[in-house]
């Protein structure tokens, strides 16, 4: 295609088969385009007790001028990450984040349960801190890397909840953020 890129997947130890189907992947495209952080990660993340933390370590590998984050069960169509460029393009903006409440988005093969934590942080957050930005808890974002950088320097939160911290961290340091 012409285009520049790397995957890294992180690994934090799932039982889905993520680490068989990196090294599949790697094999295919070689170790320059597939980066897998798999047994290492496993290692990290039960030293920390948090795969959020080995997902934030992991990030610190990439080597491109933007990174997109993405679950690995594909809960994110793939064609979605030429809109998160496209809206980057468009706006400029430092992360673009796709978003579940807004447009044509949606969550599906969750239960009532997993819905109403998510809503719930997500309604919370946004009257308590007013992040600006309609869901904190997605994990499909496409970030500038300085502005990763940044943002994994300045958060403290251990686990998934650091997602939601790097939206409101992202506004009070004044970046920019868009949603698709």
């Amino acid at each position: 295609s012409g285009n520049n890129f790397e995957i890294i997947i992180i690994d934090d130890g799932s039982p889905d088969g993520t680490q068989e189907i990196a090294q599949q992947l790697e094999k295919i495209y070689g170790s320059d385009k597939i980066i897998a952080y798999l047994k290492i990660l496993r290692e990290i993340t039960s030293v920390m007790s948090s795969s959020g933390t080995a997902y934030i370590h992991g990030m610190r590998h990439a080597t491109g001028n933007f990174i997109v984050i993405m679950d690995a069960d594909l809960s994110h169509h793939v064609s979605c990450i030429l809109c998160t460029v496209l809206k980057q393009k468009e706006g400029n903006f430092d992360i673009v984040s796709g978003t579940r409440y807004k447009g044509n988005g949606g969550v599906y093969g969750w239960d009532l349960r997993r819905k109403l934590i998510s809503r719930g942080a997500n309604f919370i957050t946004q009257v308590l801190l007013r992040p600006g930005a309609s869901d904190l808890t997605g994990s499909f974002r496409l970030y500038r890397k300085e502005v990763l950088q940044k943002l994994m320097e300045k958060c403290v939160s251990k686990g998934y909840v650091f997602q939601m911290e790097m939206i409101v961290r992202a506004r009070q340091l004044g970046y920019t953020i868009g949603e698709v």
